[in-house]
């Protein structure tokens, strides 16, 4: 699909793995090296941030299809870049500046991995501590890791889940924080417990819940008297509401089927420690100066250093790098909500955000105390990371290469085998073929035990899918074959796929079904009740 193939996207993003480069555009390196050298002819030095960047940008949101784009740039403790491109909303034409607000999702991570460090150096929680210490309903499929899972285990991703593992139901879903870490327990992981690294974003929402076990506040409200407060972080928040009231908020968008359409926000505040902070390039400066000097901002500890250092601490092993057109990495792992890899023989602590119509990045580079964000409002896009990329090259002065131009190539190639998957899928359906069933063999409800029910209705001459936990999401369902339909989704973000039913004995059975990679690679069986 087209936005499913973002999904491989983030998985390398979550083991910070670039994409595989093609060939460098040399008329691109030519222009860039011309420009550089015309500005900077002075000192014969070309400095990509003060002669290259804007344009790189604004040529590169084009090629993207990106709205808006705001980045900002910390060098030794002073904001050297930060600057709002595009527009926010592109039927006012209301422009992007340093203060608009976007979803950053999982950059969020890292504020929660930092709370809980801080939490251990005031004595108040060890990271070794049992997560049934603080939450005694957390369970587990497994027996032996609901006992033995520790508050560093869930902050780490090495629960045993497969990436992004039952985000089908924890997506902007109707149940209660509570009720969708009780229901884990209905979740079979696909790896042993501390095996192999599985992105669980489930692990970082029991981290909030922690939180609030460990100080009787909200993980919302130690994030705002520890963080936003002090570090003068007047425009971010934690929940929806705040982003939708907002004047100065961001559209979200995505590309689907060669247009722009604009999305839905997520609400997400029931999983909230894991990806619900929304914020804008002038405050999240603020958090990269303090990350960047010790812990400290405007001359005064907000985060105590050995905080900060156990959040970079490796504690469990991404992938071991192996991409020829990165040859200076080595390492790629995750510390308590940061990535970490080097990059020419310095450490990179970085995270990627993804939200319905957003992406984003979050770097720093402590040995040369440099940092950025990057945010967009278009969630088709590999510039987010192409840009972070071309920053790290610059600040390691690393030999140009447009890395946006090589990704785009790689991203359209992918695209165009999405493209032709949901086109063959519609030129079937037009055949108008009969399932090897009448449409009212497939009415019915259907339970799969981690998710719960769906429900498949008649509606005109078609069948509708409902979700008992996504009341605003339905799909439509058209036979292809056999027993197998078309979903098209109410919703784009879920993407267009093929689902499976079984029969036995000339009666309906169960449905496999899927939503995009980006939100779960996983299908999940339903079996049919009524």
């Amino acid at each position: 699909m087209i936005r499913q193939n973002l999904s491989l996207l983030f998985l390398l993003l979550i083991s910070n793995v670039c994409s595989a480069q093609t060939e460098n555009s040399k008329s691109e390196k030519v222009k860039m090296i011309a420009a550089n050298n015309v500005k900077s002819a002075a000192n014969n030095k070309p400095d990509f941030i003060k002669d290259s960047l804007e344009i790189y940008v604004e040529r590169e949101m084009q090629r993207w299809n990106i709205p808006g784009v705001a980045i900002s740039i910390i060098k030794d403790g002073k904001v050297i870049f930060i600057k709002g491109f595009g527009v926010r909303d592109i039927k006012s034409k209301a422009p992007v500046d340093e203060n608009t607000l976007f979803q950053i999702a999982s950059n969020t991570k890292a504020y929660t991995g930092t709370a809980i460090a801080m939490l251990q150096s005031q004595k108040r929680l060890k990271l070794d501590d049992r997560v049934k210490q603080y939450l005694p309903y957390f369970e587990l499929s497994d027996k032996y890791a609901s006992e033995q899972a520790t508050v560093r285990d869930v902050l780490c991703h090495r629960l045993g889940f497969q990436t992004f593992q039952g985000d089908f139901l924890h997506w902007d879903c109707n149940m209660t924080t509570k009720d969708l870490l009780v229901n884990l327990k209905n979740l079979q992981p696909v790896y042993p417990f501390r095996y192999r690294y599985g992105y669980t974003n489930m692990g970082f929402v029991a981290a909030g819940e922690i939180i609030k076990a460990a100080t009787d506040t909200s993980w919302q409200d130690f994030f705002k008297f520890n963080f936003f407060i002090p570090l003068k972080m007047g425009r971010t928040s934690a929940n929806l509401q705040s982003f939708l009231s907002d004047k100065n908020a961001s559209k979200p968008y995505t590309f689907f089927e060669n247009r722009l359409i604009e999305l839905k926000p997520a609400n997400i505040d029931n999983i909230g420690a894991c990806a619900s902070i929304n914020s804008c390039v002038k405050d999240i400066s603020n958090w990269i100066i303090m990350q960047l000097d010790s812990g400290k901002f405007e001359g005064k500890e907000v985060v105590p250093f050995s905080a900060i250092r156990e959040t970079r601490k490796s504690q469990m092993i991404v992938s071991e790098p192996s991409n020829p057109n990165y040859p200076t990495k080595n390492f790629n792992t995750y510390g308590l909500g940061w990535e970490l890899e080097d990059y020419a023989a310095a450490k990179v602590v970085s995270h990627n955000g993804g939200a319905n119509g957003f992406v984003s990045n979050t770097t720093l580079v402590p040995s040369k105390k440099f940092g950025f964000t990057i945010l967009t409002n278009n969630d088709a896009n590999w510039f987010f990371v192409s840009l972070q990329q071309q920053l790290l090259d610059y600040i390691m002065n690393m030999p140009y290469d447009n890395r946006s131009a090589n990704d785009f190539a790689v991203f359209t190639s992918r695209n165009k085998t999405g493209t032709d998957e949901i086109s063959k899928f519609r030129n079937i359906v037009a055949q108008k073929n009969k399932p090897d069933l009448p449409l009212s063999s497939f009415i019915g409800k259907y339970k799969n035990d981690f998710y719960g029910v769906v429900e498949i209705k008649p509606e005109a001459d078609q069948l509708i899918m409902t979700f008992e936990h996504h009341p605003g999401l339905n799909a439509v369902l058209s036979p292809l074959s056999g027993f197998n339909f078309m979903a098209v989704y109410s919703d784009v973000t879920y993407g267009i796929h093929e689902f499976l039913f079984t029969q036995e004995g000339g009666k309906v059975k169960s449905v496999k079904v899927k939503v995009n990679d980006f939100i779960d690679y996983m299908p999940y069986d339903f079996v049919k009740t009524e």
